[in-house]
């Protein structure tokens, strides 16, 4: 197994939120695009994951503040290439995959780019989780009037441009606050196809049915904001896409 290259000044970044992942570390930082930094945001892990994710080569971030926002906001803030991903550290999404994100960010085709997710199999997404995920992808259209129909974990975007966005939510509205403001800014948004495998262990979010709700609740409070206005470091508005 090949270890993930740790160059200060790597392409693309990857953020790699994780919570006693340790049995999804070694295959997910092995499937991390060659070149690329891999930066795992270790948000209070008792099973070893921090050492294990350093042993393998990844740059390891401490977040002690729980919360899935707050180990995504940690990994942007560690970031320094001008392309940042994001990816979920289970191994139910594939970080191989992620040039197909990252490629039309990179040539200034879009501006954040989301993994649609497709299930593998018939356990690999909750029938409660799909639910809520779809039913939040409608109130996002009707909120944006982005044409999506995931709110996918896995997304690429310009970290400045991230950074302009000045997300606030630091619990499970994260992803979504970040698409609402994309759009309240006039981002080019658009989904891909990604694979979707039965995650490595229990989800902490969607594995449970309260575990959704307080992720509903949290992404409801999101929707509920007034629409912010764009700044001088947002991303240009060159019109809204969803395929």
């Amino acid at each position: 197994m090949r270890s993930v290259t740790n160059s200060p000044t790597p392409p693309v970044d990857v953020v790699l939120p994780c919570l006693d992942e340790a049995g999804a570390l070694p295959w997910v930082l092995e499937r991390i695009p060659s070149g690329w930094r891999a930066i795992v945001v270790d948000n209070g892990s008792s099973d070893g994951s921090a050492d294990l994710a350093a042993s393998l080569g990844a740059t390891v971030v401490s977040e002690p503040v729980r919360g899935f926002g707050a180990a995504c906001h940690a990994g942007l803030l560690a970031a320094t290439a001008d392309i940042v991903c994001f990816c979920d550290c289970d191994a139910s999404l594939d970080p191989a995959l992620l040039p197909s994100l990252a490629d039309p960010v990179l040539r200034g085709e879009l501006d954040l780019v989301l993994g649609r997710r497709r299930p593998t199999t018939r356990g690999a997404w909750p029938p409660h989780a799909r639910l809520a995920n779809l039913e939040l992808a409608r109130l996002v259209r009707r909120r944006t009037g982005l044409r999506l129909h995931d709110l996918g974990p896995m997304r690429a975007a310009r970290r400045a441009a991230l950074l302009g966005l000045e997300l606030a939510d630091r619990r499970s509205g994260y992803p979504l606050e970040m698409l609402v403001r994309a759009a309240d800014a006039g981002w080019r948004v658009a989904e891909t196809d990604v694979p979707y495998a039965p995650r490595t262990g229990r989800s902490k979010v969607t594995g449970t049915w309260r575990g959704t709700w307080h992720a509903v609740r949290d992404m409801s409070a999101v929707l509920r904001q007034p629409a912010a206005a764009p700044t001088a470091t947002q991303a240009s508005p060159l019109g809204q896409v969803a395929r």
